[in-house]
């Protein structure tokens, strides 16, 4: 029997759909061999790592201005 609405189906059967769906997309992209250790991964991820400068607004405060609330 074959299910049409997602609201039918088990919680089993949506994983088995979902999972066949990034199954086929992860095949579509090449895998990249990374033969970096794990500290270098550290270390490339502190060196890419952006901080804002001092003073600046925190994304709380740029999120309610942005929506109008508390914002000048």
């Amino acid at each position: 029997m074959t299910v049409e609405r997602v609201a039918d189906m088990t919680i089993d059967e949506l994983k088995g759909i979902v999972s066949e769906i990034v199954n086929e997309k992860l095949k579509q992209y090449p895998r990249r061999e990374d033969h970096r250790s794990l500290e270098e991964v550290l270390a490339a991820m502190d060196r890419l790592r952006w901080t804002p400068p001092s003073g600046a607004k925190s994304t709380l405060e740029l999120l309610r201005e942005n929506r109008g609330i508390y914002g000048n």
